[in-house]
């Protein structure tokens, strides 16, 4: 067994905490899209092009201030960015759509992720958001104008609709800004663990802001999820250390064996 120590390390804990805020933060972004779909507004592409364009003037301005060549060729970039934004597009209107759109965009998600994932510990995290900001952009604009351009000329922006379409853009420019910093400490795998609690989320969200009553169960799951998480973390804890102790020995070996070698000649 783990001792508390390895428990409350502080990679566990960091990764433990920006999960579950993340998965608040995709928790808010579903409640955005709802109150839009409320007001006859379908228009997902819009609704990511405005992340994707903070994305490539905050970082992107990061990039330009190093003036440093990209780590990674910028061609590279253009099926991620098409590949993420067909993936919002999919998971934005899969519930109007079918249960063949939900497997094609967690598909293209899980795509994503991984890419992201090996960018973020091979190249560089602020690199990896300005260029899938520039394409994913890009892509969206294009997307926009064969799409949704008659979506726009007909929406009323009033109050109403500005305010929750204004909060989906920044809350999922949080989400990515914050995503790299997730799939480098912990990877992946426990992004998308941490993920599977924003329907539990958004359940406590209308418990407290509604007083609905909701079953018992809900609580057992969310707390099942909350447990595996926890174990998923401290196992992974593990196996990192199992793994710097091998590559410990393998140095060791290495340095023992060049100082043999000179004796043999």
């Amino acid at each position: 067994m783990s001792s508390f120590k390895d428990f409350c390390s502080k990679k566990t804990v960091i990764g433990l905490g920006l999960g579950q805020f993340l998965s608040l933060l995709i928790t808010f972004t579903g409640s955005a899209s709802s109150e839009l779909a409320k007001r006859g507004i379908n228009a997902p592409s819009s609704q990511s092009f405005i992340n994707y364009v903070l994305l490539a003037i905050v970082y992107g301005s990061i990039v330009l201030y190093r003036k440093k060549a990209l780590k990674a060729k910028w061609y590279f970039y253009v099926p991620l960015g098409l590949v993420d934004v067909e993936a919002n597009y999919l998971g934005g209107t899969s519930p109007l759509k079918g249960d063949a759109l939900v497997i094609a965009g967690a598909t293209l998600y899980a795509v994503t992720n991984v890419s992201e994932e090996f960018l973020v510990k091979n190249v560089d995290r602020v690199e990896l958001m300005a260029m899938l900001g520039t394409f994913g952009a890009i892509v969206s604009a294009i997307q926009i104008s064969i799409i949704e351009r008659n979506e726009l000329i007909s929406i009323r922006w009033t109050a109403g609709a500005a305010i929750p379409f204004a909060g989906f853009s920044v809350a999922m420019f949080m989400f990515y800004s914050l995503v790299p910093v997730l799939l480098q400490v912990s990877g992946s795998t426990m992004l998308n663990l941490s993920l599977l609690t924003s329907d539990m989320w958004s359940i406590v969200i209308r418990v407290i802001a509604y007083n609905e009553m909701v079953d018992w169960l809900y609580y057992l799951a969310f707390a099942v999820v909350v447990i595996g998480l926890i174990i998923y973390s401290v196992g992974e804890k593990e196996e990192d250390q199992r793994r710097a102790d091998i590559a410990d020995e393998e140095s060791e070996h290495d340095k023992l064996a060049y100082k043999e070698c000179p004796s043999r000649n």
